[in-house]
């Protein structure tokens, strides 16, 4: 039996290659994600001196645009990872001791349910903002 032809094997080499055309992709979510930490920090240092002289309602709002800056940052790591690991190559930093848990066992079908999962936490979080923002001006 003769091997494939040598236009298909270059082909399929070719094709496989170009998973490492989204390794770019990947760099710029990293990018991303130091812009969304700055972000966080301009909140955080926004909210902080108006701590003792906010109401309630206030600081829960400020909590929970915190909270949403980290879920999305959370999100893009899990995007970041997996979608690294499944589609481009493995990383390989097995020896870690800090390495999370569900790294390198997280597959297609459970990096939809976790994104699935923190968007809809996003979306709960905007939603409480929303009302507590129509309830505040339904109280003026």
């Amino acid at each position: 039996m003769s091997s494939k032809p040598t236009i298909e094997t270059r082909f399929e080499k070719g094709l496989f290659a170009a998973r490492w055309l989204m390794a770019p992709m990947y760099l710029g979510l990293v990018l991303a994600l130091g812009m969304l930490v700055v972000v966080f920090a301009k909140e955080l240092i926004h909210y902080l001196p108006q701590t003792f002289s906010m109401e309630a309602d206030q600081g829960i709002l400020a909590i929970l645009s915190l909270i949403d800056l980290t879920l999305g940052a959370n999100l893009m790591l899990i995007v970041l990872f997996s979608g690294y690991e499944n589609f481009v190559s493995k990383l390989d930093i097995s020896d870690t001791v800090d390495r999370p848990e569900w790294m390198g066992k997280v597959d297609f079908s459970g990096l939809k349910m976790k994104l699935i999962a923190s968007i809809v936490a996003i979306s709960g979080i905007h939603l409480l903002k929303v009302f507590m923002e129509l309830g505040k001006g339904a109280a003026e």
